[in-house]
């Protein structure tokens, strides 16, 4: 379990878990509102199909305290930065700050990991929303793209 302390709006703890036998019907069941389905699948069943098909991308559950309310997934390219992708907040769930606890809590603990790797995200310039979000959590765009997306990297500010 990644687990930062996040909580959403509604006081409940927010932490990432692996996908599991328990689980993975309630994370594939995970929908979005039906104005962003220009940006992700009807359904997170197709990140899981990612994940155990590809090789590149590990799915996690997302919880508010003990209820699947989402999806996020994570993987390593191949120059070593780290990347999030697949995230989707079940419709019901959207407007506690689910979103910005998963990315918060599952950069930083990217950011963590042997090497303090860059971490990366990206999407489509005209999900304001999500540009948004990142922006507000330290991402930055690079200037690169990935297929018709922004690519951004998180910048931490400098210690003092």
């Amino acid at each position: 379990m990644i687990d930062a302390g996040g909580r959403d709006r509604d006081g409940r703890a927010i932490t990432l878990r692996p996908v599991d036998d328990d689980n993975w019907r309630a994370v594939a069941d995970v929908a979005p509102r039906d104005d962003q389905r220009a940006w992700v699948p009807a359904l997170a069943a197709r990140y899981l199909l990612l994940s155990m098909r590809t090789g590149v991308w590990t799915s996690l559950a997302v919880y508010a305290d003990e209820t699947v309310v989402g999806h996020v997934m994570w993987g390593v390219d191949d120059d070593g930065s780290h990347w999030i992708g697949g995230m989707m907040i079940d419709a019901a769930e959207q407007g506690r700050g689910i979103g910005r606890a998963t990315v918060a809590t599952l950069a930083g603990w990217l950011a963590a990991r042997e090497g303090n790797p860059p971490v990366r995200l990206s999407y489509h310039p005209a999900n304001t929303a999500a540009a948004a979000l990142y922006t507000a959590l330290g991402f930055r765009p690079t200037g690169a793209m990935e297929d018709d997306e922004v690519v951004t990297e998180l910048t931490l500010p400098e210690p003092r």
